[in-house]
């Protein structure tokens, strides 16, 4: 999968500078234009003139009476057909595919429901022997690398409830069980933007997995790689773990994020 077509790389700096205004109402509805020349760095000059463009194509309008600026029924459409376009097919599973050209491993993306992650999207890896795992299969949460990326940065209430409810059960002999040591896990896998697991899920086992965000900053779910632990080997994991953050990067910025620094992303 390419990361960028050869178009991607042809920038029209106005256009550019305009896409950098629309960014700045991703986290403030309503903006004065002082606010949107902080936020940019823009001169003011430059700023009204993009401003007035986006108005007079229906994607700002302007409050008559505080004169700040807001995203138009016209911007909210775009936001509308994302969500009809934005299925596994289109948006995730290019992405696994990739991680499965570019490791052989198999490829999944996994999503929280409650106390569970779900493999929402796989895409099987190129070798005979690989683990079996399922699209739609349920797994408890606190077991396995993506399920400590969806804890690290997921509800913060998550992990509480997994505690409370002592429902940190032994899968096999490697599965934390220890509250104190699963929650210095989660604040290890935070700290490192990404979380690994050796036979906490299916024995004899080793898995990769980094967060994904949305436009708002926000997990959507984990994305990784799994397989036998002899093929996972410790001289292959740096490669490995740089592979899985590039996708789990790549899938970030086809939900729209701007920061893709999981180790500087807040819950």
């Amino acid at each position: 999968m390419k990361q960028r077509t050869k178009e991607a790389e042809r920038h029209i700096e106005a256009v550019l500078r305009a896409m950098d205004v629309l960014d700045c109402f991703l986290d403030h509805p309503c903006l004065s234009t002082k606010q949107i020349i902080d936020k940019t760095g823009l001169t003011r000059s430059r700023v009204m003139r993009l401003v007035g463009t986006l108005e007079y194509r229906g994607y700002l309008i302007q409050d008559s009476v505080s004169r700040s600026y807001l995203l138009s029924n016209r911007a909210a459409g775009l936001g509308k057909s994302f969500e009809r376009a934005n299925n596994t097919d289109v948006l995730i599973r290019p992405v696994l595919k990739y991680l499965v050209e570019q490791t052989g491993e198999s490829a999944t993306f996994y999503v929280a429901d409650g106390v569970e992650r779900v493999a929402l999207a796989r895409e099987e890896g190129t070798h005979a022997i690989r683990l079996s795992i399922f699209e739609g299969q349920r797994t408890p949460i606190h077991a396995g690398a993506s399920g400590k990326v969806l804890l690290a940065w997921g509800d913060p209430d998550r992990l509480q409830t997994v505690i409370t409810n002592k429902l940190l059960r032994p899968i096999t002999r490697q599965t934390i069980t220890n509250p104190g040591k699963l929650k210095n896990e989660i604040n290890k896998v935070r700290a490192q933007g990404y979380a690994i697991s050796k036979g906490e899920n299916i024995p004899d086992s080793h898995a990769i997995a980094a967060p994904v965000f949305n436009y708002e900053n926000r997990l959507v779910g984990a994305i990784g790689i799994a397989g036998p632990a002899n093929r996972l080997v410790e001289s292959q994991i740096t490669g490995r773990i740089q592979l899985v953050i590039e996708a789990s990067q790549m899938l970030s910025k086809r939900y729209g994020t701007i920061a893709t620094d999981a180790k500087r992303l807040q819950r």
